[in-house]
């Protein structure tokens, strides 16, 4: 959920980052000058590279260029791990894309970088009055919105009905005590002391389950990572003790196993609970097929009954090059793609972009699309994710924030696999945090 993942298992990427440089070496020539019969050519740059996603991008915007002569679009992408360097790469070598999808944890440091230009005034009020608080506040550094929400990404907990129903549980955790009892229920290991079943999946493979679900954890408990304006941390708190004490638990009890891969294992029934992103959904329906009947989704727990709700969110922009020739080209495209309606089956009047992400199994900021998509047949498991964006905290993406994450992320590990205490933990994340988020950068 998407950071730095390691590969959620729905990115299957095609591009290497030498075939995006060596595609964007040829951009400039086909740019067009906007003169008759030669018509302006916007690059469009997003880590959609292969499989449903590329399909899922590629026909609006094949849609666009079949009803639109003066400006056409084209779409270059690249593996999402090689997608940060690859715009910082380009644009100092003067050959960034006119479109960029970053993800949302990179706004401030690309704002800083000079890649991102600030939405007209009139997008802007378009932004913050039709999407969700969450997604408008992934697409905004320092009060300025910076593009078009795109995909975006709630955090829920999965369980599997059957491990739980086993386990004489009728209803899935509410509360962290709740939560804590039904990992060492379902929880199982053979004589040798192996895991068999996890009763809640920590698992070091990637930052949607390492730090995603800490973030989501904490942020139910009313906590945050920094502070409001981004200078230092604020994990060190009584809401950050007691998530990294309640993960402590979960280890040394045996009830969570982080060397499993939670995204193999749960599928094939090893792992009762576990906190991840909406896009998995999309990806656990083909991979388990009958199965996926034992899937349920519910919200985070929160610390004690009668606790408000809220959770983490992720997401992506599309946004405009600030060495982009024609930006108000760019634009154009943009509302058209993000605001302009489309009837799609069913009879619904929605966003291109939100049936886009529909299609594949995701989310957009806007609320009322997602209603109105899931009310022609989506999958229900999806209906608490969109639930989530009335009450999800977004990412922090200030200009530190990727490094951030990365330093949260190695000291979270360290805790689960018993190499720091959570005394140690706190205290080396606030002292390698602070000192990132307050560089000059």
């Amino acid at each position: 959920m998407t950071g730095s993942r390691r590969g959620p298992s729905r990115r299957h990427f095609a591009l290497a980052l030498p075939s995006a440089l060596l595609a964007a070496g040829c951009a400039g020539r086909h740019q067009g000058t906007g003169r008759p019969g030669d018509p302006i050519v916007l690059t469009l740059l997003s880590h959609y590279s292969s499989g449903v996603l590329r399909k899922a991008l590629q026909e609006p915007v094949d849609e666009w260029n079949a009803t639109h002569d003066r400006v056409k679009v084209r779409t270059e992408a690249v593996e999402f791990t090689d997608l940060l360097t690859t715009f910082m790469v380009r644009q100092a070598a003067g050959q960034g894309a006119d479109i960029v999808q970053p993800y949302c944890l990179w706004t401030g440091q690309l704002v800083r970088a000079g890649v991102l230009r600030p939405a007209p005034p009139e997008h802007a009020e378009e932004i913050r009055r039709d999407y969700s608080a969450a997604a408008v506040g992934g697409a905004s550094v320092a009060g300025g919105v910076y593009g078009y929400p795109t995909e975006v990404q709630t955090y829920a907990l999965y369980y599997n009905t059957r491990l739980l129903r086993a386990a004489g549980l009728g209803h899935p955790p509410h509360t962290w005590p709740e939560l804590e009892e039904a990992a060492a229920r379902t929880m199982r290991r053979d004589r040798y002391g192996n895991t068999l079943v996890q009763g809640f999946g920590l698992s070091v493979y990637d930052d949607s389950t390492t730090v995603g679900q800490t973030l989501a954890l904490l942020n139910a408990a009313g906590g945050g990572f920094v502070t409001p304006d981004g200078g230092r941390t604020a994990l060190d708190s009584p809401a950050g003790r007691a998530v990294f004490e309640l993960e402590h638990r979960l280890v040394t009890r045996g009830a969570s196993a982080p060397g499993v891969n939670v995204y193999q294992a749960f599928p094939s029934g090893q792992v009762a609970m576990v906190i991840g992103a909406g896009w998995w959904t999309g990806s656990l329906k083909p991979l388990m097929g009958a199965d996926y009947r034992d899937v349920g989704v519910a919200p985070v727990p929160v610390p004690a009954a009668g606790d408000r709700h809220a959770t983490l969110s992720t997401g992506f922009l599309l946004g405009v090059n600030t060495a982009c020739r024609h930006p108000d080209a760019a634009w154009e495209f943009l509302r058209w793609l993000n605001a302009g309606r489309t009837r799609v089956r069913g009879g619904a009047t929605v966003t291109r972009m939100s049936a886009l992400q529909a299609a594949v199994g995701s989310l957009t900021g806007r609320a009322d699309d997602m209603r109105a998509l899931l009310g022609s047949g989506g999958d229900p498991n999806m209906r608490p994710f969109l639930d989530a964006l009335a009450y999800a905290v977004p990412e922090p993406n200030g200009p530190g924030a990727q490094q951030a994450k990365t330093l949260l992320r190695t000291n979270i590990e360290a805790l689960w696999t018993g190499q720091q205490s959570v005394d140690r933990a706190l205290r080396t994340i606030r002292r390698q945090v602070d000192r990132e988020v307050a560089r000059s950068w």
